[in-house]
């Protein structure tokens, strides 16, 4: 598809999208941003966007992949517990990945991967079982990493949004991988600014 193709292709979808897609996205943007600058409240906004992502893609008939914003949802709340200011204790500090972590981050890609792949081979009609796969694994292990506030959450979210965005363009939607660009410059601007907070702490 040349260039002028995929601009009257995004031209047609931004015309069809209707306003709870809109919310849907607002609401995923909104959750990039408030990470980006450390805000709590970047939870809420995910779990917004979470659940009606998951409604939208279902009544699409794209069911795997709406199962799939079901891990999002939970780790939303997860993260909102884990990184919430409790009585008597500071709030999670932004610290880097330690050597077990890494484990568990490669533990989380890996078998994200292989059941993921397994899955979308085995039970649905997916022409790119293995890139949808790494696409939502990468994104599984920064989102976990992102409930620890650890540094290098941006690092795994940009490797997924770099796989997701020829991936949406493949798939004919230029509009969502045109948000994942914005959304990879915002992660790598969130990246350098989480390490100017980690020294400003005192850690």
């Amino acid at each position: 598809m040349d260039i002028h193709g995929m601009l009257h292709l995004l031209q047609e979808q931004v015309a069809e999208t209707d306003w709870l897609q809109w919310t849907a996205i607002l609401f995923g943007v909104a959750e990039v941003l408030l990470a980006r600058v450390n805000n709590i409240l970047l939870y809420p906004a995910g779990i917004i966007s979470t659940v009606l992502t998951i409604y939208i893609l279902a009544v699409a008939g794209l069911y795997a992949e709406s199962a799939l914003n079901g891990y999002y949802f939970v780790m939303s709340i997860y993260g909102w517990w884990h990184w919430h200011k409790r009585k008597h204790e500071p709030p999670l500090p932004i610290a880097w990945t330690s050597a077990r972590e890494w484990m568990i981050t490669a533990g989380i890609v890996v078998f994200g991967f292989a059941v993921l792949y397994g899955s979308l081979k085995q039970f649905t009609p997916s022409t790119v079982p293995g890139w949808d796969a790494w696409v939502s694994a990468t994104a599984w292990a920064g989102t976990w990493l992102l409930a620890k506030r650890k540094i290098e959450n941006w690092v795994l979210l940009n490797v997924s949004n770099i796989f997701a965005i020829p991936l949406l363009f493949y798939k004919q939607l230029p509009l969502f991988a045109g948000l994942t660009v914005i959304l990879f410059v915002v992660a790598c601007f969130g990246y350098f600014d989480w390490i100017k907070r980690y020294k400003t702490q005192g850690v």
